[in-house]
Order: C-alpha cells, then sequence, then structure tokens
C-alpha cells in the first residue's frame, strides 16, 4: 500500500524526532470533532507504545457521543483543566498539531501553542500556515485520521495500530468523509479502513456511537430548525437555517447539538449550496455545504473570515445575527455567478 500522506522528506524528519523517548503533547482545534478527536487519539496510543510520554489536550471538551472513544478519559480539556492545558501544550519537547492549519484554530491554547518550539503538523485543509517544522499537508485526504495511518505506516510502525487506536482512526476516517459518501473518500481511503478492520474494528458500533445518540431535546430542535428556520431560494438554488441564541436555549442547546443540521438543506432536490446560521452568545457562525465545484471556503474566506474545504467550510463574523444574514444574501449571488453549475 502507498501512503501519499507521508512525503519521504518528512517522515525522515519525524523519524528523527522521535528516535528517542519525549515528552509529547497533541493538541486539535476548537470544538473537536470526530476527526480531530480521532487522529490524536490514535496518535497518541502509538506514540506511547514507542515509549513517548505522549496525551492529547483539547481546547475544550468535545459534544458527548465522542465521550466513549478510546483514551479520551485520560485527555485534557482546557476550559476544565487550564492551567495543566497550558502547561502540557507549552512544555512539551514535541508538539503535533492536528486537523487545523492556523494556530488560532486552538482557542484559548494558542499562546501556548505558539511558545513550544517544535512542532509537526498533520492537517488536510488548505492554506495551512508555515507555523511547524514538520509538515505533513495533504488537500487530498479524506481526513487527518487517514494521514495519521499513513505516517505511521510509513515510519515502520503500522502494526502498532491496535484495535483500540484503529478504533480511533476510523472513527475520523468515517465522520469526515461523511460516512464514505463525499467525494474525498478515495479508493485509498477505503484501503485505510479495510487494514483498520483488519484490526478488528466494528465499524457499526462506532456508527451507532456516534450517529445514534441523541437527545429527546436534539431531535426536537432538529425538527424545529427544519420546520420554522428552513428557508429555500430556488432562484439561487440556496437553503439557509439560521437559529437564533433564543432558539438554542428554548431546547436546553449541548455542544454538538446542531452537527450535521447544514447537511439537510443540501438533501433538498435541486439545492447546490446549503447554509446554517447560528448565533452564539459572542459570535454568529456560519457553516456552509456545497455541491459540485462550488469552492464554499472561497466565499467565507472572502466574507466571513472563514475557510475549510470546497464543499465544507465555516466561517464566523461578529454582526448582529440579522446583520449577517443579510449580507450573506447580499454577497451570495455574485459568488454563485461566478460559478456556474
Amino acid at each position: 500500500m502507498l501512503f501519499p500522506s507521508a512525503p519521504t522528506a518528512a517522515v525522515a524528519a519525524l523519524k528523527e524526532l522521535l528516535s528517542r523517548p519525549r515528552q509529547i503533547a497533541i493538541v486539535t482545534h476548537f470544538n473537536p470533532d470526530g476527526d480531530a478527536m480521532g487522529s490524536s487519539l490514535g496518535l497518541c496510543a502509538v506514540l506511547r507504545k514507542l515509549g513517548h510520554k505522549s496525551r492529547v489536550v483539547l481546547p475544550n471538551t468535545p459534544p458527548l457521543n465522542l465521550h466513549w472513544m478510546p483514551g479520551y478519559a485520560d485527555a485534557l480539556a482546557f476550559d476544565k483543566q487550564k492551567e495543566e492545558s497550558e502547561r502540557s501544550v507549552r512544555e512539551s519537547e514535541l508538539l503535533f498539531c492536528l486537523d487545523f492549519n492556523k494556530p488560532d484554530r486552538v482557542g484559548g491554547l494558542e499562546d501556548a501553542l505558539r511558545a513550544n518550539p517544535t512542532k509537526v503538523l498533520i492537517d488536510h485543509h488548505r492554506h495551512p500556515d508555515a507555523l511547524a517544522a514538520v509538515i505533513f499537508s495533504d488537500t487530498s485526504a479524506s481526513s487527518t485520521s487517514q494521514m495519521v495511518f499513513d505516517i505511521v505506516s510509513a515510519l515502520g510502525h503500522a502494526d502498532l495500530i491496535d484495535t483500540e487506536a484503529a478504533t480511533c482512526l476510523y472513527t475520523g476516517l468515517m465522520t469526515d468523509s461523511g460516512s464514505f459518501r463525499f467525494n474525498s473518500t478515495t479508493p485509498h481511503t477505503l484501503e485505510v479502513a479495510a487494514e483498520l478492520m483488519r484490526r478488528q474494528v466494528v465499524p457499526e458500533r462506532i456508527h451507532e456511537a456516534i450517529m445514534d445518540d441523541n437527545t429527546e431535546m436534539r431531535l426536537k430542535l432538529l425538527g424545529f430548525a427544519l420546520s420554522e428556520r428552513l428557508s429555500v431560494y430556488p432562484e439561487l438554488r440556496t437553503a439557509m437555517i439560521v437559529l437564533r441564541k433564543a432558539d438554542l436555549d428554548r431546547f436546553n442547546y449541548q455542544p454538538g447539538d446542531t452537527e450535521g443540521v447544514v447537511n439537510y438543506g443540501l438533501s433538498i432536490r435541486g439545492i447546490r449550496l446549503a447554509a446554517f446560521i447560528v448565533e452564539r452568545p459572542d459570535v454568529v457562525k456560519l457553516s456552509l455545504r456545497s455541491k459540485g465545484a462550488l469552492p464554499v471556503n472561497e466565499f467565507l474566506t472572502a466574507h466571513f473570515s472563514g475557510g475549510g474545504h470546497g464543499n465544507a467550510a465555516g466561517g464566523h463574523a461578529k454582526e448582529p445575527l440579522a446583520k449577517v444574514v443579510e449580507r450573506f444574501l447580499r454577497e451570495l449571488p455574485a459568488f454563485l455567478a461566478s460559478h456556474p453549475a
């Protein structure tokens, strides 16, 4: 099997960094998702088997449906263990930066991250900052978890990926590929999934743990969003869901409750762009999804301090919600006209 996410020079540099036991921290992005958690926990397990003292440090606590993952109980979360989290990131001999491309994506851990002199970046988002001594960047990869599998294999340590590590990596592979339906799913993605399954990963259990762990209020929030907050613009082939903070409060919002809501708009017949805009206490967040050659990351980079993948991206704005929605609808027609279907 080839390892496209593991260029020879970067692998050699990483092998040298790992040539003796080290104190290692692994940090991922704020609001960690399945790939952030899967890649971080999976890599951590392998590094420990190699004799390193390794620990995952999260910018904030992940959604409840990710707490079952092997190794999570030993991870630090900045929102609950601030001093220990900062110290771990700042003082580690080697800092892995997984599933993000810019330092500001780690929230309150940014200063500690910048202060660490020896960093390794593993990420599949476009335009990574030159923030690390060793950089693995592969925008064609379905997930950072896929990249971790490639890199560990290229280092010659695929045998150290046991069932628990494989379960973490499979979780990242599955979630970031949309259960293997996004166009980022390649033959290599499925080959990696097969290798992980050979390590006794049980896909049914992972899918159930991630996708079938709803609370009553989460489902009611989803129903409300679709029945009361969905707008369709046929002339733009766009669907938009807008949720106010009061809507979230009404349904006792918990982190992760709106995960995947944007995809419902994209499932409407004839729609090529879906937007989910939500009011948070101090910021308005935007999530866009698209079909075909419609680079929503470029739109968000230009107008809403965002970025991501061509067909899946996020951004934010400090304006009031109504102003953000107004600006979004004002800027959107020109963008769509410049990218005809």
